[in-house]
């Protein structure tokens, strides 16, 4: 998420109460996650185990729960609760604006485009030309759409990340200031939830897509001319390649990547980043050569411990 202008730290730590390390001057562009950050951007951490991911990253401007040695080039914010601080920025720069009608007159409707009854258009949206919105979908703000996409009815567009930390008193959310992006030329299916970033964009690619009832997790990108069947989940920060294929019930675990081409059967469960162009099955989802051979070596079993009572082993 950029900042609509240029910020000195100084003003950001006056923003958030906090102390930092470096030139009250130190330009700061915008704020994002660690795995989108770049130059001018303020990363958070707050464990010892990831300071010298977050320390070493493209940020320029740590928010950390300890001073330590500022790499070069780099600024410090230092807070003893750097998750409760981005927080107050995200509602700084970004905060909830309640909408007072249907369809928000800040949003942008394209020529030609159908939005059917009962459907809310939030703050900013953006949807093109030739899109037809069925009834009861619900596009929270600053929510893109490109052209020729249809929405059926019951999807959701932009809800808040599934990003939690566990504090004595209950779950404290990160709060959400990212957008949904969704390319050209897609098909989302009826009561398909996807979850805007936390400070950047989940992004659905031009020609994709997608059956009914689908969860996509903040800050995943999904690849051109994918197709996902139905009741798929996807967590936060995937990204998918052009061209996958997914079928029905597959689980796909947070922050990993699945290449180009890739085919994933139904009901697989993804722990880990899978290679392009190889077909995939089974709990954890293995290529199909790696699991026909464990599930015959499986099958041996019973024959084994035979030959081992056989002859008393």
């Amino acid at each position: 998420m950029k900042f609509p202008k240029k910020h000195t730290l100084k003003e950001i730590a006056d923003i958030i109460n906090c102390q930092f390390v470096g030139s009250s001057e130190f330009s700061v562009l915008g704020m994002n996650e660690i795995h989108v950050v770049e130059p001018g951007d303020i990363v958070f951490v707050d464990h010892p185990k990831y300071y010298d991911k977050a320390l070493n990253s493209a940020a320029t401007i740590i928010l950390i729960n300890k001073e330590v040695e500022c790499p070069e080039g780099k600024a410090l914010l230092i807070s003893d609760d750097p998750f409760r601080d981005f927080n107050k920025l995200t509602n700084y720069f970004k905060p909830f604006t309640a909408s007072s009608s249907s369809i928000s007159p800040s949003a942008t409707i394209g020529k030609g485009t159908i939005i059917q009854p009962n459907c809310f258009v939030g703050n900013n949206v953006v949807i093109g030309d030739n899109c037809v919105i069925h009834s009861n979908v619900s596009i929270y703000d600053d929510t893109i759409i490109g052209d020729n996409v249809v929405i059926h009815a019951g999807t959701i567009l932009g809800g808040s990340a599934f990003y939690y930390k566990k504090r004595p008193e209950g779950f404290d959310q990160l709060l959400s200031g990212g957008r949904v992006v969704i390319e050209d030329n897609v098909h989302l299916g009826a009561l398909c939830t996807i979850d805007k970033g936390v400070t950047a964009d989940t992004t659905i690619g031009a020609g994709s897509m997608l059956d009914n009832q689908i969860q996509i997790g903040h800050d995943t990108v999904i690849g051109k001319k994918c197709l996902i069947a139905s009741q798929v989940g996807i967590a936060g920060c995937v990204i998918i390649g052009d061209e996958v294929t997914i079928w029905g019930q597959v689980g796909i675990t947070s922050g990993i990547t699945i290449g180009d081409k890739t085919v994933i059967s139904a009901k697989a469960g993804v722990s880990k980043s899978l290679e392009g162009n190889k077909h995939y099955f089974g709990i954890p989802a293995e290529d199909f050569r790696t699991k026909y051979k464990e599930i015959a070596n499986i099958r041996q079993i019973p024959d084994i411990l035979q030959r081992l009572k056989e002859n008393n082993i």
